[in-house]
């Protein structure tokens, strides 16, 4: 049984693409091992195939990155590993080195376009670091594969890779019993968001949203680098009552959160190529969990709403007019008897077990 490495910058416990992906790859017949970090805060990982989580002396910065790809690299040499995955650029370096030095293929899995994520827009020199390393080491990786359509198009046109796309989307075996919790008389409606509390997330502009907005409840399930942040801006504007954070939840209990949901927003904003092709996973696990959506009017959110009609576009993220899209979404009975009625559908469309497939013709040639 050939065994395969799937490496992550992450702590593993929230990242549920690298876990399907290894379940996956266990049907097919190979031996997944999942390589992450581990932090301070992080919960226990509990798994039916093997993971290795690595404690570093960095958390941020060149150094973090340098040790965690020096760490993997002696890692990943000494571990007998038939297959390399590197998930995302930041860990390629380490992956490519190894998988060169061992004469075994390497895969590549983008998550994202890295290199116009909002943390490096504005910082020329270190974006300018990440593009000289895609540019060198993309092109040499034996296969490749990505989120959406348009960040495939860009990558195959950028370094004539055939990139293959595997949307991040839920299990549908496991989704199938999280049918949607309904509210009593009386209740306030849930707006949820659910991911990494970061910048261009559109966060900042649902809670400014809330100030205008009764009868309803943010709840925010993440942490991230402006959580702080967000806190703050919560405490100023007196929204305590309104904006719930949940922080980081493991993902059994994100689901039964999204059951509860009445509304689940993803409202990134236009923010570099990275966000304007966003497809997040939160969007599907949202439908899957038979709740309307609201998101930003972005090329691929938009191209999912429209066909399968399961929620709204915000054109806007202005305070007064999110507020209004939001309260005609969550109170507008005509409209939401016509999502629910199409979210079944797409839940069963929308599902990792017909992406499977694709993952197949990727690795099956090298089993």
């Amino acid at each position: 049984m050939k065994k395969v490495s799937l490496s992550v910058i992450n702590d593993l416990v929230t990242d549920n693409r690298v876990h399907k992906v290894a379940v996956s790859l266990q049907k097919m017949g190979f031996q997944p091992v999942l390589v992450g970090r581990l932090l301070p805060e992080s919960h226990a990982v509990e798994r039916d195939y093997q993971t290795h989580r690595m404690k570093l002396l960095f958390r941020k910065g060149p150094m973090f990155y340098f040790e965690h790809n020096l760490r993997l690299f002696f890692y990943l040499l000494k571990s007998g590993i038939d297959l390399f995955v590197a998930n995302d650029l930041d860990t390629l370096p380490a992956n490519y080195l190894a998988s060169r030095i061992k004469r075994k293929p390497l895969i590549y899995d983008s998550h994202e376009y890295f290199t116009e994520v909002p943390e490096l827009i504005g910082r020329p020199v270190v974006r300018a670091i990440w593009t000289g390393l895609e540019k060198l080491l993309v092109p040499r990786v034996d296969a490749a594969y990505t989120v959406c359509d348009s960040i495939a198009e860009v990558y195959r046109d950028l370094y004539k890779v055939d990139f293959k796309v595997v949307r991040n989307l839920p299990v549908c075996a496991q989704a199938a019993t999280l049918d949607h919790q309904e509210k009593g008389p009386g209740q306030p409606k849930i707006i949820l968001y659910q991911g990494a509390l970061n910048l261009g997330r559109g966060i900042e502009a649902a809670i400014r949203a809330m100030q205008y907005l009764d009868g309803a409840e943010l709840w925010l399930a993440g942490d991230g680098d402006i959580t702080q942040q967000l806190k703050l801006m919560v405490a100023e504007l007196k929204l305590e009552d309104k904006v719930k954070f949940l922080g980081r939840l493991p993902i059994n209990q994100l689901h039964e959160v999204t059951r509860r949901a009445d509304l689940g927003i993803s409202l990134e904003e236009d923010l570099g190529l990275n966000y304007r092709f966003a497809l997040p996973n939160k969007l599907f696990d949202y439908i899957q969990c038979g709740v309307p959506v609201l998101v930003s009017n972005l090329p691929e959110m938009r191209r999912i709403v429209e066909r399968y009609q399961i929620g709204a576009i915000a054109e806007t993220h202005q305070r007064k007019e999110l507020a209004e899209i939001l309260k005609t979404a969550l109170f507008d009975q005509d409209k939401i008897t016509v999502w629910k009625q199409n979210l079944p559908f797409a839940a069963k469309e929308l599902c990792w077990e017909n992406e499977e497939g694709v993952l197949k013709t990727i690795y099956l040639p090298y089993k």
